[in-house]
């Protein structure tokens, strides 16, 4: 896992509706399931609405459980895309440049306060199923 507190970028600022300048837990994670990478995580949270994330271990609980176990959302953006592997992803998971690459991108707010950013990239052969 990488992880270091940074100024928002602007992308960010605009995609949360955060003030420039606002702070954020980047993390990077990757997620292995009979140790084959499946998952990889790129996710920044708002410090102005979680501090206690600066300091919280997520080696013994992974940060979507350690968000969802803390703070509820009562809004969320999802987008769902296809593309192609590029080189850091394709070495993240253990893929060849421009193998498709599934990617689930989500935004979640506390009553209108901005509470993460994440996406999700996963290796060919993922697979997502719903019901509702």
């Amino acid at each position: 896992m990488q992880r270091r507190v940074d100024d928002a970028p602007d992308w960010l600022c605009a995609r949360l509706q955060l003030p420039a300048g606002s702070k954020a837990l980047h993390l990077i994670c990757m997620h292995y399931a009979d140790g084959d990478p499946y998952q990889h995580e790129d996710r920044w949270v708002n410090l102005a609405a979680l501090p206690q994330a600066e300091d919280a271990d997520f080696s013994v609980q992974g940060p979507n459980e350690w968000l969802v176990a803390t703070i509820p959302f009562s809004d969320a953006e999802i987008g769902f895309s296809a593309g192609l592997m590029d080189l850091k992803l394709a070495e993240f998971l253990a893929s060849k440049v421009g193998d498709p690459v599934f990617t689930v991108e989500r935004s979640t707010w506390w009553e209108g306060q901005a509470i993460t950013y994440v996406k999700l990239s996963y290796r060919p052969g993922y697979r997502l199923t719903t019901r509702y």
